[in-house]
């Protein structure tokens, strides 16, 4: 009889827990859109990486996928947000045009002295 009493309240604990999560769901959904989606205070602007930073600097980026572009064993993705462009070089294949990401990746400058100008590019290596 003691095991009895207590399945009622199993049951409406695991229904208060799906109402839960499928609430959370949908709030989360229409929260991630665009730029009111935001990480933390880690994420740095893109605008704000130089080429003069330590190339073995690390930092977070949000963004948009904007362009992709197959390497021989790498992908690049140029990622967008509202302060500026950059090109993060990765091993993953899957991310689409559009697509809201997040990433992590060292910050590395390729020099490229043309005609007496520096036409160099600031990058992520993830």
């Amino acid at each position: 009889m003691y095991g009895h009493s207590i399945v009622p309240y199993r049951l409406g604990l695991i229904f208060l827990l799906v109402v839960g999560l499928c609430s959370c769901g949908s709030l989360t959904s229409s929260g991630l859109n665009g730029t009111n989606f935001t990480i933390g205070t880690n994420v740095t602007p893109i605008r704000e990486i130089k080429p003069e930073q330590d190339n073995k600097a690390t930092v977070y980026i949000q963004g948009k996928v904007e362009k992709k572009a197959p390497l021989m064993k790498q992908w690049a993705y140029q990622i967008s947000d509202s302060t500026g462009k950059i090109w993060v070089v990765t091993n993953q294949k899957n991310l689409g045009e559009g697509a809201q990401v997040v990433i992590k990746g060292k910050i590395r400058y390729r020099s490229i002295p043309l005609a007496g100008k520096e036409l160099g590019e600031v990058y992520l290596e993830e």
